[in-house]
């Protein structure tokens, strides 16, 4: 691409995909250019006494992440050689779009991380040489994950959590592996955020974003998640027992029990570490230049408390989650290094590119005095001459800020006016948010004593009730306790944005009063809860971490930037964005923004902007079960698997069994057999002792019985015939299955070879044993016997979680979710004639609502959710399937729609189901008048 002056849109990657092309700065011709490929991992420090504004600083590469990426890529290209078969298993799910609505796709950036977390651990050694992990200084392993803010961290805490739990359940004797895990948090807001991260919870992560196939959920379960606040840490008081008997020294295994308490027990921990750039090991000396001492201490007892659980439990690795895992060097204020054990990087300049976040703009020029560096004033605030010693000075709160300031805030708060009358408009009934960081609690004071004097003249913004002042001391203690105490005046709770000021209270004690900052903090932008018609926060230093308000808009800031790092953080507080789907047909996000005074970004791209600033988008259309509609709920019955009843004599006709096809070019281990060739394993160049010594292992017929005992094991449960007799029929009808030509093998060299055919087979063990299953059950089955979710065996329309929504969408009559979005101008047909058939009740597109049913194509367990829910006039329940091209997948799916039909109807208590597909926009009133007579299935 030419050369650019400005950038005209800073999305250029999809969040789905490896990023293909990034924006570079030339300083000598202040130009941009989009460059093809992906930005090389690094950080970018400012170029000493450079005194330009448009200083590119000196780039510092991460050489251990550019190193790692190629070969992660590259073993995610041969399909993950020396994997596990649950690894295995977990990483094509989560790569598998279909596996997951469409709004909860995985992100590139979390698939990376865990793949190179994984890849550190599973791959062969061969793959790793080379490859040298710094240590922190400490007797465990650390490996660290950079994510931005925004990119979805504790989702990829959670990956993390079900690949070693689920691995440790499957092979218990791996040390690799744990089904322990303590996770660490800066304060209690984070860590209640972090509840998400326990299996059996309400609302977790695994069930929300359908992490762990089907098959697998029960194993996640033996996980054990304990989540705590770093303060935990803290050795206890020795002095804190009665005066009579003073407690000694906390011991070691003291200090483990109370810290672990009812995981006291568990050897082998894994840590996780959120904001883990709180936990580093701070040199000897007591004091760092720059360093406040309260985060010293902080760094210091989260370390030495992990050294600590480390003698006594043993640590098997800490896993570091950070969007900027920096430590203070001492060596200057604002320097800062980062950690050595990185070992994934997907920083914020990659995050604004794909669109992750919101695009930061600021402003670049204004029509009044530039400053030397011929920048505008607005740009970094607090270093103009009229305004640095004045907000430096102990001033009363009453006295008036500099006029640059007030100027400032009247800019900003016009183009805020605009933004909520936008919003408004479009019937979001929270507010806009501004956020301003001070330098000085004196600072803070003066800035809200001007808006609620009226001295800036935004009227809208200076109502008392809708500021939120931020003490950071109260707030760090609030963040410091465990216990949340109940409180009955949490705010309105009708959810209709009521604007009334709280009603007067009797007065609180300290501790209350900073638990109801806390609430008020952590729930701004959150329509009925304490924060919800905040729409000014004034705050001195930074905001609180785990702060994900998704509304603000605007951001003042009135401090000194001694440090990109420093920008990076404050400014990544607004940078949550309020909708993930995506434009089509560019496939990228469309740009949400934050508008920005007074923070510099240097090295940072953002959108300029000359005489104003853009308004945000308008905010996504609510989605959700109406109240008023009730009558249209549907329910369904929560089937989690179907058990099989079998005849005596078991049989399998192979010209019905379906091929399997294997592809040795996909097949993991050979990576370890074969010499890596431009990435990719050259299978032409197998070396004959290697194949020798895994074929002498897996001989054919060791093969057919490990295949045909994993089968046993799926139809035991159910046999009602003798045991015995059972495993003999399996392993006479895998033999014959493993023999015949039903397994093909690409390329033909391994099928022509007894030899190699046997390597490619063992390697393929959990394939063959899903597919020869299949064909045995379906083809020998009595009766079918559904078996629900003991927590929630029936689910509803009403159980949706409301969700927002741009696409294409209309209003529904005969449907209890008030909106239909359509995915396709085919949806949107059918939905019409839903809408208006006469033998339709009522009906419901399955679009977040958690309907789905299990299905195995190619040995690969998988779920897939039909199209749409249609209650019948006659009372039955259709579920329908709009399906355009054919391809053996699908069938595959609609042989298992079918047997869950029939495994409901033959419980009989849920009414009566059927099931269609439709492959035309015109034929689905005909299935409708068809399946009010009657009819159980149409493909």
């Amino acid at each position: 691409m030419a050369a650019t002056k400005t950038i005209p849109q800073l999305i250029v990657n999809s969040p789905y995909v490896v990023p293909k092309s990034y924006w570079l700065y030339h300083a000598e011709a202040r130009s941009f250019t989009l460059e093809t490929g992906r930005r090389p991992a690094g950080y970018v420090i400012a170029t000493p006494g450079a005194g330009s504004f448009d200083d590119p600083g000196i780039f510092v590469p991460l050489p251990l992440v550019n190193q790692i990426r190629p070969r992660v890529k590259a073993w995610h290209g041969a399909d993950y050689p020396g994997a596990s078969g649950v690894t295995q298993a977990l990483l094509k799910h989560w790569h598998d779009p279909e596996q997951r609505d469409r709004n909860r796709r995985l992100f590139f950036c979390q698939l990376e991380a865990i793949e190179t977390l994984i890849w550190l651990t599973e791959s062969p050694a061969a793959e790793r040489q080379g490859i040298e992990i710094s240590s922190d200084g400490g007797q465990f392993t650390r490996l660290c994950a950079k994510m931005a803010t925004g990119a979805g961290k504790t989702i990829a805490m959670a990956m993390l959590i079900a690949w070693q739990a689920l691995n440790k359940a499957t092979y218990p004797q791996d040390k690799r592996f744990s089904k322990n895990f303590f996770v660490l948090a800066p304060g209690l807001t984070v860590k209640n955020r972090l509840q998400v991260l326990q299996p059996a919870g309400d609302g977790n992560f695994y069930d929300e974003f359908n992490l762990v196939p089907a098959g697998l959920i029960d194993r996640l379960r033996q996980a054990k998640v304990l989540i705590r606040n770093w303060h935990w840490l803290m050795p206890e008081d020795p002095d804190a027992g009665p005066r009579v008997m003073k407690k000694g020294p906390e011991s070691e295994e003291a200090f483990t029990k109370r810290v672990l308490e009812d995981m006291a027990s568990a050897q082998n921990l894994v840590v996780i570490n959120d904001e883990a750039h709180h936990a580093w090991r701070a040199p000897s000396k007591s004091t760092i230049r720059g360093v406040r001492k309260e985060e010293i201490e902080e760094a210091t007892r989260w370390v030495e408390g992990l050294d600590r659980i480390h003698k006594t439990r043993g640590i098997q690795t800490c896993f570091d989650f950070s969007a900027t895992p920096f430590a203070p060097t001492g060596k200057a204020s604002g320097e800062e290094t980062l950690f050595g054990w990185i070992v994934s990087d997907f920083g914020l300049n990659d995050a604004i590119e794909s669109g992750l976040v919101k695009t930061p703009r600021v402003v670049v020029r204004d029509d009044g005095q530039l400053t030397k560096e011929y920048k505008s004033r607005l740009y970094h605030i607090y270093m103009d001459p009229e305004v640095k010693d004045d907000l430096n000075r102990r001033a009363q709160e009453h006295e008036p800020l500099p006029d640059l300031i007030n100027d400032a805030y009247y800019l900003l708060g016009k183009d805020w006016l605009e933004t909520m009358v936008k919003w408004k408009a479009a019937g979001l009934n929270v507010p806009p948010v501004m956020i301003t960081v001070a330098n000085r609690t004196e600072t803070a004071a003066r800035v809200e004593y001007a808006f609620t004097h009226k001295r800036i003249h935004i009227d809208e913004l200076t109502d008392p009730d809708r500021i939120l002042h931020i003490d950071s001391k109260v707030l760090e203690k609030a963040e410091a306790r465990e216990e949340v105490p109940q409180r009955e005046d949490s705010g309105p709770e009708d959810g209709n944005g009521s604007e009334d000021a709280e009603p007067p209270r009797k007065k609180m004690s300290k501790k209350d009063q900073a638990e109801s900052l806390r609430q008020k903090v952590d729930t701004v932008g959150q329509l009925g809860k304490p924060g919800g018609i905040v729409q000014n926060v004034i705050s001195v230093g930074m905001l609180s971490e785990g702060w994900d308000a998704k509304t603000v808009t605007h951001i003042l800031g009135l401090r000194a930037f001694s440090s990109q790092l420093l920008c990076e953080q404050v400014v990544g507080r607004g940078l949550r964005r309020t909708s993930y789907e995506v434009d089509e047909p560019s496939g990228l996000f469309k740009p949400e923004y934050v508008n920005i005074f007074g923070v510099p970004f240097r090295f940072l791209p953002h959108e300029g902007g000359v005489e104003t600033v853009p308004t945000p988008p308008e905010p996504p259309i609510p989605v959700f079960a109406d109240p008023n509609k009730k009558e249209y709920e549907l329910s369904w019955p929560n089937v989690i698997r179907i058990d099989h009843e079998y005849r005596p004599k078991l049989e399998l006709d192979l010209a019905k069994v379906e091929p399997l096809e294997l592809d040795a070019l996909k097949t993991p281990t050979l990576a370890e057999l074969a010499p890596v060739v431009e990435g990719r394993p050259d299978v032409t160049r197998l070396t004959e002792i290697n194949l020798r010594e895994l074929a002498r292992k897996f001989r054919t017929q060791k093969i057919v019985f490990e295949v045909a005992s994993d089968v046993y094991d799926q139809i035991r449960p159910t046999w009602k015939g003798n045991k015995e007799y059972l495993l003999g029929q399996v392993i006479l009808l895998v033999e014959r299955f493993i023999r015949s030509e039903r397994i093909s093998i690409s390329p033909p060299l391994f099928n022509q070879e007894e030899l190699r055919r046997r390597i490619i087979i063992t390697l393929n063990m959990t394939k063959v044993v899903q597919h020869i299953w299949h064909h045995i059950h379906l083809e020998n089955t009595l009766a079918v016997v559904p078996q629900f979710d003991h927590e929630h065996p029936i689910r509803s329309t009403g159980d949706m979680r409301p969700w927002g929504t741009r696409r294409p969408h209309e209003i529904t009559k005969l449907s209890h979710i008030n909106l239909c979005v359509f995915d396709s101008t085919w949806e949107a047909s059918e939905a019409f004639e839903l809408d208006r058939n006469k033998n339709v009740l009522a009906w419901a597109k399955n679009d977040h609502l958690g309907f789905e049913i299990a299905y195995v194509y190619q040995g690969i367990v998988k779920k897939y959710r039909p199209d749409f829910l249609v209650r019948l006039k006659d009372g039955s329940t259709l579920i329908l399937e709009v399906k355009g091209q054919d391809s053996q997948e699908s069938k595959a799916k609609r042989g298992f729609l079918a047997e869950w039909v029939n495994a409901v109807n033959a419980h009989g208590g849920f009414g009566r189901w059927a099931w269609a597909v439709s492959h035309h926009p015109k034929d689905v009133a005909g299935i409708l008048q068809s399946h009010s007579r009657g009819s159980t299935g149409t493909a």
